[in-house]
C-alpha cells in the first residue's frame, strides 16, 4: 500500500472517530487539568498554561519533550502516551479555550 494511501486511510479513520465522539478532545485534554488547570488556565506559575497557546506551539512543544531537548519531569513519559493524532485534538482544544484574565 502506499504511503500517501496510508496516511489518507488513517486521517479519515480520525476524522471518523472524532465526528462520532465529539466530546473527544475536551476528553482527552482533561487528562491535563491536574497540572494545567481546567480548560488549560493554571493557578500556580510553575506550570504552562495552555488556553489560547496556538496549537502548533502547543504541539512544537510536545515534540521537544517526547525527543529530549525540552528538560523536564514527566512530561516526557506523558507525552509519549498520545498518538499524533490524539495530541493534535489536544492542541487543537486548548488554543480554543480563552485564557485566563
Amino acid at each position: 500500500m502506499r504511503p500517501t494511501l496510508v496516511l489518507a486511510l488513517g486521517l479519515a479513520a480520525a476524522a471518523s472517530a472524532q465526528a462520532q465522539d465529539p466530546t473527544l478532545a475536551r476528553n482527552l485534554a482533561a487528562t491535563c487539568a491536574n497540572c494545567h488547570g481546567t480548560n488549560g488556565n493554571v493557578r500556580g506559575k510553575e506550570v504552562k498554561p495552555l488556553a489560547g497557546v496556538s496549537a502548533e506551539k502547543i504541539l512544537a512543544q510536545i515534540a521537544d519533550y517526547k525527543s529530549g531537548a525540552q528538560p523536564a519531569t514527566i512530561m516526557h513519559q506523558i507525552a509519549k502516551g498520545y498518538s499524533d493524532e490524539q495530541l493534535k485534538l489536544i492542541a487543537q482544544w486548548f488554543a480554543a479555550q480563552k485564557p485566563a484574565q
